[in-house]
């Protein structure tokens, strides 16, 4: 009999990656990951990439694209379920990791078909956030899908972009593809979750190791392979706001800061949408990494 899907969210820097490492080779499973910037091939240290645990236990959706290409929940969900096919298929267990809730949506509640990209529409709509602001694309989105605009952030320009793309091409809003309302999957959810004080110490001292491990010559590298528009996008977190420190308009301690500051705000939304969900939270500055991991292993193994 086919076990349920086990599914492992929680915000940033809690220490998701570890704990399905240990998970994984309990199980004898495989991670499929779901993180928005883990798919972009170079992008290593400041998206976090579980280097260690890649070498003892085979993941799926790391290393996928390279930093700029196309990608998108769609694409995510059709590749995600092709992978947890082949896991099972091969009698293992397909643990899904990751904390881009959108990518988590979409796989479990399913997303319709949406329109190709309209590139020429595409240019335009930059066009206008570039001399108007993304603030005002996002307020026209707001008009049009309240729904999908609530779950983004207003400077997410790409997926605001795409959002009105989708409308103006159907007349239809983008959160209409989606299904919210019951999952299409079985699947047993965990959320692993800290104090917002142990957890927002661990995202400034992940930065620091970051740094040390060689993030700026990372982003360095990417700058000279000419990624730089995507770099600065809001959703490249630990990359953008070290920039502006790169070409010496601002100090860095102020770019630090920064990507502190918007790393706390991501793990905020982060928390919001996992607590929604209702699936069962584990705290792990109570029960430690081991404890958790016994935890979740118990409880997926009791509930097929």
């Amino acid at each position: 009999m086919r076990r349920k899907l086990l599914v492992i969210g929680g915000p940033t820097a809690v220490g998701k990656s570890e704990t399905a490492c240990q998970i994984a080779q309990k199980l004898g499973g495989e991670i499929v990951s779901a993180d928005s910037m883990t798919v972009y091939r170079g992008m290593d240290i400041g998206t976090a990439k579980p280097l260690e645990c890649m070498e003892k236990v085979r993941h799926h959706l790391i290393d996928v694209v390279d930093p700029g290409d196309y990608f998108d929940a769609k694409i995510f969900e059709e590749k995600a379920l092709k992978a947890i096919e082949d896991i099972t298929g091969r009698g293992k267990v397909p643990l899904v990791v990751g904390g881009t809730y959108l990518y988590l949506q979409a796989l479990l509640y399913g997303i319709e078909e949406t329109p190709e990209p309209d590139w020429k529409l595409r240019r335009r709509l930059y066009a206008v956030a570039e001399r108007k602001g993304s603030g005002y694309l996002y307020e026209r989105l707001r008009v049009v899908d309240p729904v999908y605009a609530r779950k983004i952030h207003p400077n997410d320009l790409r997926r605001i972009v795409r959002a009105l793309e989708v409308f103006i091409a159907t007349g239809k809003p983008f959160s209409s593809f989606h299904r919210w309302e019951r999952p299409r999957l079985s699947f047993a959810g965990f959320v692993l979750m800290r104090s917002w004080e142990s957890l927002s110490k661990r995202i400034e001292e992940r930065l620091r190791s970051m740094i040390e491990r060689g993030l700026l010559d990372e982003i360095r590298g990417l700058l000279n392979r000419g990624f730089k528009s995507f770099l600065t996008s809001p959703q490249a977190i630990n990359y953008k706001e070290f920039i502006p420190y790169l070409e010496g308009k601002v100090s860095f301690e102020e770019a630090f800061k920064e990507a502190v500051r918007n790393t706390r705000e991501y793990a905020r939304r982060q928390i919001r949408w996992f607590r929604k969900q209702g699936w069962t939270e584990v705290d792990l500055d109570r029960l430690g990494r081991e404890g958790a991991v016994e935890l979740i292993v118990r409880n997926y193994l009791q509930d097929p």
